[in-house]
């Protein structure tokens, strides 16, 4: 899987409240990007503040790294996370048809939501939670109606080995990021991406839009073609 990626801190914990609130607490002495682990969370949650499962065999972790330029530059880190995701878990299974990547920041493994990722700011310092399910998944009735299914790994996958090929990972399309920019980090996403080409809503909390998933530009946005023209959206939930 490649030894662990110059310049990275590695810290792994056996229990925490969750790993992006460590990576908080973290941030002030920090003198570098330092990824956390964490084997047991009590209280971690997603995006919206959604509640998230983190039982022992499954994977909660979050990177902590200065904020990459803009706001703008940092949300296409979930792009990169994503990347970065789909590569660990080809690598440590050896299976790469089976996972796909759903706009905007979770990774599908059969059709079913296997991985989210939650970024947020921390002062000076961007924040990346990723949580996997590596052992087991959220009843289907813990998750909204018309959402994407949870499904898990069922153990293939142990926590420890999955995290140093997701740094490992992560470092190369991170590097790839600042050298070239997102152009082709876009590309391999693209090769990727759930559902392109066919009809998804994209839903916010105060509209909903239907489409063809025809692309995601230059700024990360998905763009929709509906029957009043191409329509970008920059933050929205996907349904299938």
């Amino acid at each position: 899987m490649g030894e662990w990626p110059k310049g990275y801190a590695r810290h792994v914990f056996d229990r925490v409240d969750s790993t992006l609130a460590e990576a908080a607490r973290m941030a002030p002495t920090l003198a570098g990007p330092a990824w956390i682990m964490s084997t047991e969370q009590t209280a971690a949650r997603g995006r919206r503040g959604r509640p998230w499962s983190t039982p022992r065999g499954n994977f909660a972790g979050t990177l902590i790294m200065p904020m990459p330029g803009d706001p703008a530059q940092a949300a296409l880190r979930s792009f990169v996370a994503s990347l970065a995701l789909r590569d660990a878990l080809v690598t440590c299974t050896g299976q790469a048809a089976r996972f796909a990547l759903k706009w905007p920041n979770d990774v599908l493994c059969d059709g079913g939501k296997l991985a989210g990722i939650l970024l947020e700011s921390v002062g000076p310092h961007l924040v990346i939670g990723i949580g996997v399910n590596l052992l087991s998944a959220p009843a289907p009735e813990a998750v909204e109606p018309g959402a994407v299914l949870p499904v898990s790994l069922e153990g293939a996958v142990a926590p420890e080995p999955f995290f140093d090929a997701l740094a490992v990972a992560y470092d190369r399309h991170e590097t790839q990021m600042r050298t070239y920019g997102f152009a082709p980090i876009r590309t391999e996403w693209l090769r990727h991406a759930a559902r392109l080409g066919e009809v998804v809503t994209a839903r916010t909390m105060r509209d909903e839009t239907v489409g063809t998933f025809e692309d995601v530009d230059a700024a990360g946005n998905l763009i929709l073609a509906t029957a009043k023209g191409r329509v970008a959206i920059a933050a929205a939930d996907v349904y299938f």
